[in-house]
């Protein structure tokens, strides 16, 4: 914890402290049951903040800690990649270029269940290879989802195709800040902890792939594909330069935000270059003190991600400076004693932080260190202390309804209407990928699976 950050005494001690989260669980259970959308998650982080203030002896304690979460770095980068992110993908969206895909796409015969299949895969390569899971969120989804949609495919199971596409690559991809800082952590060789990674990543994902195929919904395309065939612009296909340029920045390890907002400058460019877009459907004033255009619908539509994003960050402060990562720490590391019981507490420790939290790298980040001291004591290999952190928390961070992996997916696809919406409580259902590495965890911790032989 900060030191210059105040620490938080509770009324009714221990008790008191959890009366946040308590509120927050709650909340989040009843938008979750009731199929919410991302407004239900920020009325219940608002009033887990609300809460807390009840039970905080010192109030400027209590306000000081709000803000402590709110300046952290990861806070500024995902609100304003959000907002780059909108951007951009209206930019393709409004252009004409999904139908015009949409429509090759069925005339070649490639639907259902087939096409939310082939998202995945195509999800998988580009997080790994760029190492960024929201990051692929941003350019994956605006063209793949309503296409798939278009196409024959459920939302629900194409956000959860691209969801597991992305908590593959982010398990994986040797650029990946979690691959990086679970190898850091545990001083492992991070070549060696990518290729011993493959003995749990690769089981997951071929049967995530085979679930996909299998277990598919799928709609009827009708109504879609003619509204797709009958706005089939093929010039509106230059608009792709907006993904192809992100792609390419993040791939040569530019920062997400200058990506972004490289690859929104490349498409009002295109746009306006090629007929796509007058300056008028981008930008316009037209009278009594409003604003339109495709630029300032974007923005003004993350308006609820945005909030529910001031909550958890928050929330996250609040945590911290009542103690409750190191009391976590504590109670988890009295249960490791041998082998077992130790790799099962790293994967509780790790699960439990990355949740709470809804960043896998900060929840490694705080914990590493215990991990390595307790994984030395009780003879656990660095790379499997590192598989076992990265592997947990692409598991259970994927599948929290309130991190980010839940709401920016609902939240990009509900841009393109009603029809199209999913809800955050929805996604972890179809998550396969993140579904089938618990399996593949639970197994390595009770057999031994991809432990190091002492011999």
């Amino acid at each position: 914890m900060d030191r210059n950050v105040q620490r938080i005494e509770y009324r009714f001690g221990k008790v008191g402290s959890f009366a946040p989260l308590a509120a927050a669980a709650v909340m989040i259970l009843w938008a979750a049951v009731s199929q919410s959308n991302v407004n239900g998650y920020v009325l219940a982080f608002f009033a887990a903040l609300v809460t807390g203030v009840i039970f905080a002896k010192d109030e400027k304690a209590y306000g000081e800690a709000l803000v402590h979460g709110l300046s952290k770095p990861m806070f500024g980068v995902i609100v304003l990649a959000v907002v780059l992110a909108a951007v951009s993908g209206k930019l393709i969206s409004a252009s004409g270029a999904v139908q015009t895909i949409a429509a090759c796409v069925v005339a070649a015969g490639f639907t259902g269940k087939l096409f939310v299949a082939a998202s995945f895969l195509i999800t998988c390569l580009l997080a790994f290879a760029t190492g960024t899971s929201v990051g692929a969120y941003f350019v994956v989804i605006p063209i793949l989802f309503p296409v798939g949609v278009m196409a024959g495919a459920s939302p629900e199971f194409m956000i959860g195709a691209i969801v597991s596409g992305a908590a593959f690559g982010d398990n994986l991809g040797p650029i990946s800040d979690t691959t990086i800082a679970s190898s850091a952590t545990q001083h492992a060789d991070l070549g060696t902890v990518v290729k011993t990674r493959t003995r749990y990543s690769l089981p997951a994902a071929a049967g995530a792939l085979v679930l996909f195929l299998l277990f598919s919904k799928t709609t009827d395309k009708g109504a879609a594909m003619e509204t797709a065939a009958g706005a089939a612009n093929p010039a509106s296909l230059i608009m792709l330069v907006v993904p192809l340029v992100i792609i390419v920045l993040c791939m040569r390890k530019k920062h997400l935000i200058t990506a972004l907002s490289w690859g929104i400058l490349s498409g009002i460019a295109a746009g306006l270059l090629f007929g796509i877009y007058t300056l008028e459907d981008l930008i316009a004033f037209p009278g009594g003190f409003s604003v339109s255009g495709v630029i300032i619908e974007a923005i003004t539509g993350t308006a609820g991600t945005m909030a529910m994003l001031i909550g958890v960050f928050a929330l996250l402060g609040v945590l911290e400076c009542s103690g409750f990562f190191e009391d976590v720490g504590n109670i988890l590391t009295r249960m490791a004693k041998k082998e077992r019981s130790t790799e099962a507490t790293i994967v509780l420790s790790i699960g439990i932080l990355s949740m709470v939290t809804g960043v896998i790298s900060v929840a490694i980040v705080a914990l590493g260190d215990l991990i390595h001291e307790i994984g030395e004591k009780a003879g656990v290999d660095r790379y499997r202390r590192a598989n076992l952190m990265d592997c947990t928390g692409c598991v259970f961070c994927f599948l929290a309804p309130w991190t980010v992996h839940c709401v920016i997916p609902a939240q990009l696809s509900a841009q393109f209407g009603e029809g199209y919406a999913v809800a955050p409580g929805s996604v972890p259902f179809v998550n396969y990928y993140s579904l089938c590495m618990l399996v593949v965890l639970a197994v390595a911790v009770v057999t031994g699976y991809g432990r190091k032989s002492k011999g």
